[in-house]
């Protein structure tokens, strides 16, 4: 156990990025399936709706449990949320259009190519968020 634990605190941030992340993916995969098969909604404007829905969530459970934000000034929560959707809205921008490739312009399924999309873009945000948006400052 004592084994788990220090590697738990040794990979904490990564750890606790692939468990937040997962829920968003998930939170993504739900709205936008939601959107497809019970509200009938067309493919790219359930990507946009599960991209917004999920953006939100992700930001706070980033900010409170995966780069653990202490820092709740005005100033710093509108900078960490001007980047994060930035660094969001960009990757979003780059699923949406390999959704349109891979589905409107290659045929498959949307379903299929929402899912091998999202690796790609969980990767990305990672990167973008740690290197960027929640970055730490040397003193």
């Amino acid at each position: 156990m004592e084994k788990i634990l220090k590697l738990y605190n040794k990979y904490k941030e990564l750890i606790n990025y692939v468990i937040f992340g997962g829920l968003t993916t998930l939170v993504n995969f739900i709205v936008y399936f939601a959107c497809i098969d019970v509200l009938a909604i067309h493919y790219l404007l359930a990507n946009i709706i599960a991209w917004f829905l999920s953006v939100v969530f992700a930001y706070v459970t980033n900010r409170l449990f995966v780069f653990e934000k202490v820092n709740f000034s005005l100033r710093s929560i509108v900078r960490e949320i001007i980047l994060f959707f930035g660094a969001r809205l960009l990757s979003g921008a780059i699923e949406t259009a390999s959704l349109f490739v891979m589905v409107s312009l290659i045929g498959f399924s949307e379903k299929i190519s929402k899912l091998a999309v999202a690796i790609i873009v969980v990767i990305l945000n990672y990167i973008f968020s740690k290197l960027i948006v929640f970055r730490k400052y040397q003193k």
